[in-house]
């Protein structure tokens, strides 16, 4: 029999954080494998801030639709309209913007397949060795491939994680699930450049429901980590009561979404991971694109740097550099997730506080460029109290 091939980089997960380290590692002049389920598309909103648009280069036509205000709707059915001034937050279909990224890295110089991972083991010189099962030939056996290093972007309960990074298994999931469905023309609560945000005990009671525009479709979904509540019924209710149940269903997807990042990424060896395999989706917002591909990118800048100097070593630093840009906002964003997302009341307050322009301004400014917003201490002070009010009842809801 002859030898197995062997790649500088196995990738495996061929989403938007897979995609773009197998990218940026082919760049690199690596040899990269870069394997990928078919049919396999994430359950998300789909927005992407003008940052990701920038560093990453999406052209005009992976822009399905431009939003440039969101609503937030209070379990009252109080609405707060926040406008976006003078710029958008794009919208990608997932189903076609991460098969483009694929194709991008295949035009770096990645190789790809389609088939689903098994194992990981090793060889007798302790090269990782890749088991997986090619797509579409039923009853075959699984193929081997050989990899100096490994990149595991198979999504929050990653199989590679599982096998070869210690403490994965122990990350908790909200469990999200959306319908994607024909845009309406008219006589329905939608409009076509507005994300609408609910923040509902009866929708979700830990979590938030979304209608988000895609263009010609658009996304209907929820997300919560309660066992027993039922994503499907809450999705119909909420196309019940905004008229979009007459609405054609193009297709319906779900999948857990980790709630933090993992403390550990790599196996101090040749293993690292990225995307929700390393839970590097943001808590209260769930936006997790920005966030897989920068960390996509920085996983295969650590692997290229563990594979010039063979140091190990190396492969922390992708966890270090993302926690460093990012932590504060993902220590923000994960209290105020787990107090105003706690019960219908708190949910009301957190409605009324977006309606102030203080809050809409930071929050726009953070979102849109993913850092926290230092410029502005006169603003933050002001929040800071209205927050303190709103918290000891001392704000009108």
């Amino acid at each position: 029999m002859s030898a197995p091939e062997t790649f500088d980089v196995v990738v495996v997960g061929g989403g938007p954080s897979g995609a773009t380290a197998a990218e940026t590692l082919a760049r690199a002049g690596r040899s990269v494998l870069l394997l990928d389920r078919a049919g396999r598309i994430k359950p998300c909103g789909g927005a992407i801030p003008p940052r990701l648009i920038r560093d990453f280069a999406i052209p005009d036509s992976q822009i399905c639709a431009r939003a440039r205000s969101a609503r937030m709707i209070a379990p009252s059915d109080k609405r707060v309209n926040m406008p976006i001034e003078g710029g958008y937050v794009g919208m990608v279909d997932r189903d076609r913007f991460d098969e483009w990224l694929r194709d991008r890295a295949a035009m770096a110089g990645a190789q790809r397949r389609t088939g689903t991972f098994e194992t990981l083991d090793r060889d007798a010189g302790g090269t990782a060795v890749i088991r997986y099962r090619p797509e579409g030939r039923k009853g075959a056996e699984t193929v081997s491939v050989r990899a100096r290093t490994v990149v595991g972007a198979d999504g929050a309960k990653s199989a590679v994680a599982a096998q070869a990074v210690p403490g994965a298994k122990e990350n908790r999931c909200v469990f999200a699930y959306h319908e994607i469905i024909r845009a309406p023309k008219g006589g329905a609560d939608f409009e076509p450049s507005r994300c609408d945000v609910w923040y509902q005990g009866g929708l979700s009671p830990d979590f938030y429901a979304w209608i988000f525009p895609h263009g010609d479709t658009a996304s209907i979904g929820v997300g919560s980590m309660q066992k027993g509540f039922s994503l499907r019924s809450a999705v119909a209710r909420l196309r019940e009561q905004t008229g979009l149940d007459s609405c054609e269903t193009v297709r319906t997807e779900g999948a857990p979404i980790p709630l933090k990042p993992l403390k550990r990424w790599d196996n101090g060896r040749d293993v690292l991971l990225a995307g929700d395999a390393a839970g590097v989706v943001a808590p209260a917002s769930g936006e997790g694109i920005y966030y897989a591909m920068e960390g996509g990118r920085l996983a295969g800048e650590a692997v290229d740097e563990r594979l010039r100097t063979g140091d190990a070593r190396a492969l922390r630093t992708a966890r270090s550099r993302f926690m460093k840009s990012h932590g504060k906002v993902f220590l923000v964003l994960g209290v105020m997730q787990h107090f105003w997302y706690r019960s219908d009341k708190r949910r009301e307050r957190f409605v009324s506080m977006c309606a102030d322009p203080d809050v809409q301004a930071l929050t726009w400014q953070a979102y849109m460029n993913k850092e926290l917003v230092r410029a502005r201490p006169g603003a933050h002070a002001r929040i800071f109290f209205k927050d303190l009010g709103h918290l000891f009842g001392l704000s009108p809801a």
